[in-house]
């Protein structure tokens, strides 16, 4: 008989110290001669066969797995998605390499803990064997020789996921979530249209799914994508559009540009009450009605929602002789009236309106009138004006130490300082900033707009740069009015008769105006 113990290495031999007892030598087996096969299942080699081959009946044994041998730190694993993986081998095919449980130092396959597989992509094959027993992950074999060596199942290629991709495997990508073919990485698409991309369906690519009604636009539907380019304002671009029968649009003008933004900044939407805006000065007569009246009628011919303009001269205004008269109403009767205005329809009663839209409301004009127009009664018609217009104007007539200039202010979100062409009419408006900032309004100044009226006397003697440089040191923006004749006739204004340059500078004043207006105020 002969007494074998076997160390099977990794090629399934015996390693170096196994001793075949010669015959005739004792044993301490007992009674009768037995073969004794030990056979490490851990390593995979199964010697059960040699009791076949012997008289005897051989025993087999399992062993516990050998003390693991460090492997080298070139080869040290590391973790990517909570799996092992072998730096080196992240661009293979096949799964990551770890360290096995064996005792041959050498690297197998390895696969997440049986039942599972990364990322909830599905069940994993139940694991048999010492190694289930003994709580440790299930070799995965992938076909190489090592695994034949082994014996046991190959397992088969990772099946398809339920988005069409393979199943991550361990070579520690994320898995491509959304891809057809798991390729692109892309994300996923979410209005079911199918593989195509959205530029080659709207260039007439087939689609393997149905499409969503965000689809059919005007772009995919309709030739050069139902946008028809407005004719060219300028005169040299419209000469060209006629010549080539309307084939080439040179587009705007650039003075064209510069109004169509002006007007885009005049009709932005306000947002939390009424904006008002005093327009004043220190001295009278250098066109504070008149610039009111231009800055109301521009505003309200570019504008959809409701303009007013308040005289709140003290004294006599005039500003409602800039428009037909509707109506014998002044403020006076609004302060009056005040309970009993519940609407619109009841205010409308009491200001005039012209061919612009713009609403005018008349200061006192009775000279025996014993009270002049004060603070509390500018308080009524402010708010009164403020349940029914978007922006409100008010001519604060001549000086501005009165009772009403208070309110006003108070109420203030930008002012206008007006300003003449000559010497003494720009050092007193230079001197109204300097008013304002003492009694706490310097904000009001560096929000300001000064517009210089070059219809005065004595304009073109004086140098109006040196006039803009000044103011500009001290406000935001200054803007020239220039001379029309009916603004110097000091009647009734008809807004589409002025001369466009006219109409070009009130645009303007409109539109820096509007700047400096806040867009969305809390109520």
């Amino acid at each position: 008989m002969t007494d074998k113990r076997t160390k099977p290495d990794a090629s399934g031999g015996l390693l170096t110290g196994t001793r075949l007892r010669e015959a005739g030598e004792p044993t301490d087996l007992g009674d009768g001669p037995v073969g004794i096969a030990l056979v490490t299942r851990a390593a995979g080699v199964d010697l059960s066969a040699i009791g076949r081959l012997m008289p005897h009946p051989s025993i087999e044994v399992d062993l516990p797995p050998l003390p693991r041998t460090p492997p080298p730190a070139s080869e040290t694993a590391v973790a990517i998605d909570d799996e092992a993986v072998d730096p080196g081998s992240l661009g293979a095919a096949t799964s990551s390499i770890a360290i096995s449980g064996a005792d041959t130092g050498e690297r197998s396959t390895t696969a997440p803990p049986a039942g599972t597989l990364p990322y909830g992509t599905g069940p994993l094959p139940h694991a048999t064997g010492s190694a289930a027993r003994s709580g440790m992950p299930a070799p995965r074999r992938t076909g190489s020789a090592y695994d034949a060596l082994l014996g046991g199942p190959v397992a088969p290629p990772a099946p398809l996921g339920p988005l069409g991709g393979h199943r991550p495997g361990s070579t520690g990508e994320v898995p491509r979530v959304g891809s057809r073919t798991g390729l692109t990485g892309e994300f996923p698409r979410l209005d079911g249209a199918g593989t195509a991309s959205r530029r080659e369906r709207r260039a007439g690519a087939p689609s393997g799914e149905p499409e969503s009604a965000a689809m059919l636009t005007a772009d995919r539907l309709i030739d050069n994508g139902g946008r028809v380019r407005a004719k060219p304002t300028g005169a040299w671009n419209k000469f060209v559009y006629a010549a080539t029968l309307r084939r080439l649009n040179l587009g705007d003008s650039p003075a064209e540009r510069a109004r169509k933004d002006e007007v885009a900044r005049i009709v932005k939407p306000f947002e939390g009450g009424t904006r008002f805006v005093p327009v004043l000065t220190r001295k009278g007569g250098v066109g504070k009605t008149t610039v009111t009246t231009l800055l109301g009628m521009t505003l309200a011919t570019l504008r959809e929602d409701r303009i007013i303009a308040i005289d709140a001269n003290p004294d006599r205004g005039t500003l409602s002789e800039r428009v037909t008269k509707q109506t014998r109403a002044t403020v006076r009767d609004v302060v009056v009236r005040a309970n009993a205005i519940g609407g619109f329809t009841d205010f409308s009663t009491l200001v005039s309106r012209d061919e612009t839209r713009l609403d005018i409301l008349a200061s006192d004009t009775d000279p025996l009138l014993s009270e002049a127009f004060d603070e509390n009664d500018y308080n009524v018609v402010a708010d009164l004006s403020a349940r029914f217009y978007s922006i409100a104007l008010t001519d604060c007539g001549t000086g501005i130490v009165h009772s009403v200039m208070r309110a006003t202010l108070q109420r203030a979100d930008s002012v206008v300082i007006v300003s003449g062409g000559s010497v003494d009419e720009a050092r007193l408006a230079s001197e109204t900033l300097t008013w304002l900032e003492a009694n706490g309004y310097g904000d009001l100044v560096k929000n300001a707009v000064v517009a210089i009226n070059t219809a005065t006397h004595g304009t073109s003697l004086v140098k109006l740069d040196e006039i803009e440089s000044h103011f500009a040191s001290r406000v935001r923006d200054i803007v020239r009015i220039p001379y029309d004749p009916q603004l110097a006739a000091g009647s009734v204004v008809s807004y589409k008769d002025l001369k466009q340059t006219t109409k070009d500078a009130a645009r303007t004043l409109a539109a820096l105006v509007a700047d400096g207006l806040p867009t969305r105020r809390d109520v």
